[in-house]
């Protein structure tokens, strides 16, 4: 029973992602990120209980990633096509041209070949995901931006425009080519070959986790002063604070 302990916790996080997915297509932005915050959670104490109960296994890795592609990987496209789907059809913030504002309708469902853009995530995150269980070196430290790092990048946005609204706010995040650009950004941050310190503590001394200690530290902080638009202020800190400690890592 014991090493089926992780698995129930991997399946936790995929059944949060499946509710999540529920909240996302109902364009519920909030509610998808309370169960995507969930999933993460559960992300993080799965590999936890594995080293702690010696269980790891080759199943684990696999059912893993599997719940992390539709958590952090399904569900932040679905919610990234939303936020370009409701850009297209917006009001007099910014102006699309009519070419690449037709719809394509089946059966009284309307899509926006454009939006579909949004979907490139879950494709890369898919990719990400493979290339990590393949890479042995990718133990201690990550090569290209973690998944659910990147899903907490692209959930800042509808986090921001709920609870920071402001008109230059909503004139960024509501700009078509913005939301491209940043889509386009996100993939390749995912499979960058950037190396990448991970959160990963093998023991708590402050010695030996000194970057981690102070990363964490810094995150709070700017949490607690900026609120959500600290997160892609702290994705930015934790790429550029390894680039600057490329030789700690390893």
């Amino acid at each position: 029973m014991k090493r089926h302990i992780p698995n129930i916790v991997t399946g936790l996080n995929l059944f949060s992602g499946c509710i999540a997915i529920l909240f996302a297509v109902n364009n519920h932005y909030v509610g998808a990120a309370l169960f995507v915050f969930l999933g993460i959670f559960f992300d993080f104490f799965d590999g936890l209980l594995a080293r702690k109960l010696n269980v790891q296994s080759n199943l684990g890795i696999q059912l893993d990633s599997l719940a992390d592609m539709v958590t952090c990987g399904v569900v932040p496209g679905i919610i990234m096509y939303g936020l370009i789907n409701d850009a297209l059809g917006g009001g007099t913030i910014f102006v699309v041209e009519n070419a690449w504002n037709q719809t394509m309708g089946w059966d009284g469902l309307k899509i926006r070949p454009l939006a579909l853009l949004g979907f490139l995530i879950p494709v890369a995150s898919a990719y990400r995901l493979a290339k990590f269980n393949l890479d042995e070196d990718q133990q201690t430290y990550f090569k290209g931006l973690p998944v659910p790092a990147n899903t907490l990048l692209i959930f800042s946005i509808p986090l921001i425009l709920h609870f920071q609204y402001n008109i230059t706010v909503s004139n960024l995040f509501g700009n078509v080519w913005f939301l491209i650009g940043f889509t386009l950004l996100s993939c390749y941050l995912l499979n960058s070959n950037i190396k990448l310190f991970a959160l990963k503590f093998k023991t708590w001394s402050f010695k030996e986790n000194r970057v981690r200690y102070l990363f964490l530290i810094a995150s709070i902080i700017l949490m607690v002063v900026f609120h959500f638009i600290a997160i892609p202020i702290i994705i930015l800190l934790y790429i550029l604070v390894s680039l600057f400690t490329q030789q700690s890592i390893s």
